[in-house]
C-alpha cells in the first residue's frame, strides 16, 4: 500500500473492480451454485453489482446486524446480532458480501455463526479493506481496494453520520475524527 491514500475512487474505477472481482468467484466456483449471505445497510449496492458480474446460478440472503454491549457479571462484552431467516447453507459454496473490513469483529462473527450451518466452502468478499484496525485475525478472500484506516468513505451504498451519501456514483473519503472512531465498527 502506497504511502499517499486516495481520496476518491471514481464509477468507473469501482465498477472495473467489481467486474474483476465477480471473474475471480467465478473463477473459483466454476459455474457451481453460489449462496451469497449480504449484509445490510452498507453491502447492498457492491452485492447488487457483484450478483451480475458472476454468471453461476446463486441465491442472496440478506442480513442486517445490530451490535450491543452487554453487560455479563461484572464484564462487559459486545455482541453482534444478525436479523432474518439463517438459510440452510450445508454443502453450499457460500460468500459473505460487506461493502467495508475494518475492525473485523462483525464479520469474523458472521463466518462464524454461518460456519455452524456446515457450509462446503465460505468466502469473504468486500470492497474496501482497511487491514490497520484489524482487530481479528481475518484477511477478505476478495477485495477491491485496500485504503487507510482514517478514512470513512461515502458513496457507493455507504452513508454519512447523518445516513446521507448512499446514492453517490463513487466513493469519496472523509478524514474520521477521534470521537467518530469510537462510534465505527
Amino acid at each position: 500500500m502506497s504511502a499517499k491514500q486516495p481520496s476518491s475512487f471514481s464509477e468507473g474505477r469501482i465498477a472495473a473492480r467489481v467486474a474483476a472481482i465477480g471473474k475471480q468467484i467465478a473463477r473459483a466456483y466454476r459455474g457451481r451454485r453460489l449462496d451469497l449471505v449480504v449484509t445490510m445497510d452498507r453491502g447492498f449496492v457492491f452485492a447488487a453489482d457483484l450478483v451480475r458480474q458472476i454468471p453461476s446460478p446463486l441465491v442472496c440472503h440478506f442480513v442486517r446486524e445490530q451490535v450491543s454491549d452487554v453487560e455479563q457479571g461484572k464484564h462487559a462484552r459486545r455482541e453482534v446480532f444478525f436479523s432474518g431467516v439463517r438459510p440452510e447453507l450445508k454443502g453450499r459454496d457460500v460468500v459473505l458480501v460487506d461493502a467495508v473490513l475494518d475492525s473485523g469483529v462483525t464479520q469474523e462473527f458472521l463466518l462464524r455463526r454461518l460456519a455452524e450451518s456446515q457450509p462446503r466452502s465460505l468466502r469473504l468478499a468486500v470492497l474496501l479493506d482497511k487491514p490497520e484496525r484489524r482487530r481479528v485475525d481475518l484477511e477478505p478472500d476478495y477485495f477491491g481496494f485496500q485504503t487507510a484506516s482514517n478514512q470513512m468513505w461515502i458513496g457507493y451504498g455507504l452513508a454519512d453520520g447523518t445516513g446521507v451519501g448512499r446514492n453517490a456514483r463513487g466513493l469519496s473519503a472523509k478524514r474520521v475524527s477521534a470521537s467518530n472512531k469510537k462510534k465505527r465498527r
